[in-house]
């Protein structure tokens, strides 16, 4: 995969377009995932964010206890009703795809919320 060069920052809270890696093997699918670093305080002086992913909903899905369902989908560029799932990632920004959109602020409090809940802090 062809990487460009990093000149775009990204802030807490884009959705973009990025190569998802998949744990139990070396391939990657393009997928949407949320920012989860700050722009201020690491994505913009390293060129790196921490994401988490975002898949499709769908009806007959088994949630994980954190899976965070999206509620405003108009500003976050999804087109089908979506979760934020919790695994956790890295990834330079010369990897990512395209900017989506943003959550709202209501689905950007849940996403506050469950970090302090799931990181304890």
């Amino acid at each position: 995969m062809k990487m460009s060069s990093p000149t775009k920052t990204y802030d807490v809270y884009e959705i973009v377009k990025v190569p998802f890696p998949f744990t139990d093997s070396a391939t990657a699918k393009v997928r949407p995932a949320v920012i989860l670093s700050s722009a201020k305080h690491f994505n913009g002086k390293i060129g790196l964010s921490i994401m988490g992913m975002v898949t499709s909903l769908k009806p007959s899905q088994d949630l994980w206890p954190a899976d965070i369902e999206i509620t405003h989908l108009e500003s976050t560029g999804l087109s089908a009703p979506s979760i934020i799932r919790f695994k956790l990632f890295t990834l330079d920004h010369r990897l990512i795809l395209g900017r989506l959109g943003s959550l709202s602020a209501a689905d950007q409090r849940q996403v506050h919320q469950k970090l302090k809940e799931i990181l304890a802090f």
